[in-house]
Order: C-alpha cells, then sequence, then structure tokens
C-alpha cells in the first residue's frame, strides 16, 4: 500500500461505518478499511482522534475566483476542510461561462460542478457599495443563450439558477421568458 491512516473515527454513510479502523490507499484509491491493517505502507500517518471521512460535497459554492467579487479559490477550502467536490451555485451566466470553464473548473484538482446563472452576465454587482441584482434588468435574461450554453456544457452544468426578487420583478420576468423580447415562447429550463 501507499499510505495507510492509522486509528481515526472512519464514517461512511454509504456503507453505515462509525467505527475505528485503518484505512489504506493504493494507486490514488482505498484499497482497505479493517479495524487494523497489518500490512505496512510506503507513508503511514497516525490519524487518532481525527475524522476520516469520503470527500464532502459542498452544495452552495461560488468559486469563480476572479469572476465576480464573491467567488472563493476552491482548492485551499478543500485542503482544509476534506470537500472534493465544489457545486457553484449559479456565479456564471451565458456570457461568462467558458471563461469560468477553463479558467478555473478545468485547471482546478478539486472537481468543479456548476449550476449556470439565467442572467446573461451571472452575478456581477455584489459588494458593500454596489448592489445591482443579476436579474434585476429583464434584457439580461436570455434563455435561449442559457440553453445554448448548457446544452454545450452538460458535463459540468447541473442545472441553473435564477434570482428571486420582489413579487412584481417575478412575474415581469415569467412573462419575458414566455413571451420573449420578440413575442416568441422561449424555453424555460436550461437542460
Amino acid at each position: 500500500m501507499d499510505l495507510i491512516l492509522r486509528g481515526g473515527r472512519v464514517i461512511d454513510p454509504a456503507s453505515g461505518l462509525d467505527a475505528t479502523c485503518d484505512v489504506g490507499f493504493a494507486n490514488g484509491r482505498v484499497a482497505a478499511v479493517e479495524p487494523r491493517i497489518a500490512e505496512k505502507a510506503k507513508d503511514e500517518r497516525d490519524v487518532a482522534g481525527a475524522i476520516v471521512t469520503p470527500g464532502m460535497i459542498d452544495l452552495h459554492t461560488h468559486v469563480y475566483w476572479g469572476g465576480t467579487s464573491i467567488g472563493v479559490e476552491a482548492e485551499p477550502i478543500a485542503r482544509r476542510s476534506g470537500t472534493t467536490t465544489f457545486v457553484d451555485a449559479g456565479t456564471a451566466g451565458p456570457a461568462n461561462f467558458p471563461g469560468f470553464r477553463r479558467h478555473v473548473i478545468e485547471p482546478s484538482p478539486v472537481r468543479i460542478l456548476a449550476y449556470l446563472n439565467v442572467s446573461f452576465a451571472g452575478i456581477f454587482a455584489f459588494s458593500r457599495t454596489v448592489m445591482v441584482g443579476e436579474s434585476s434588468d429583464l434584457r439580461l435574461l436570455d434563455l435561449n443563450e442559457c440553453v445554448r450554453v448548457a446544452r454545450e456544457n452538460r458535463d459540468l452544468i447541473v442545472g441553473h439558477q435564477g434570482a428571486r426578487g420582489s413579487r412584481r420583478r417575478r412575474i415581469e420576468r415569467r412573462r419575458a421568458a414566455r413571451h420573449g423580447a420578440r413575442g416568441r415562447r422561449k424555453s424555460s429550463a436550461c437542460r
């Protein structure tokens, strides 16, 4: 084995395991989970008192670092939190998703999936001094573009995100989505 974590509290909800065990790894994969692994490894670590668990999934993140004021870097957070998958909650829209993909998702050692923001620009003006909702201007909502980008990136986009606003604004957005700028009916799903 390449690595053995010895004596940690192993919690694996999928198998119902919650016990003190050793976990052995070979070729980057879990090879054994036993109360005591007799075999020796190249690297052994005493993790008594620590929790050993399969990688966590963070279901609401904004990891488009540099693409928006609320984006954070996924890798440093993953290292200290045990998170192996981040689901970005709609930071990028159809206009900037290609940049999010190329400059953040593809080079990341951490798995990143995304909700696509229905606003063409995604989240773009969010700070203490500037606050403009990405869906406050209905001209930014082009569901045809949303559908196109979602289809082109099916491997990463797991859904869509639309900001909620006042009841009046939600009604206006629904009407715009149904009829489009030129009176054509548009799709309301990004899949």
